[in-house]
């Protein structure tokens, strides 16, 4: 299994809308690609802004290109998601999983 691991920060003001945003439209939208294996989102408050981290499993480097293009490294965030979010990586990082309880 690979864990790909992405960060998005946000406002104070645009936090709650952006969760909501991630929760019923675009984690579980991934469904429809062959391969993914579920997601863990992470939240934490900061004083300036809100960090969001999202930690998706997937079965194959061939499901995360399927996902996220040529390179598989690339960030996926669509356009609504955009205009909540202050900043974003720019890429994910990829990680073997040896060991998930």
């Amino acid at each position: 299994m690979i864990m790909r691991v992405w960060r998005g920060y946000t406002s104070h003001e645009n936090a709650d809308a952006y969760e909501r945003l991630l929760r019923t439209e675009i984690l579980p939208g991934i469904h429809r690609v062959s391969g993914y294996s579920g997601a863990w989102l992470l939240r934490r408050n900061k004083a300036e802004e809100v960090e969001f981290m999202t930690i998706t499993m997937w079965d194959s480097w061939e499901a995360i290109e399927e996902f996220a293009g040529q390179g598989h490294t690339g960030a996926v965030v669509p356009d609504d998601a955009r205009k909540l979010l202050s900043r974003f990586d720019e890429h994910s990082e990829h990680y073997d999983a040896v060991w998930v309880p």
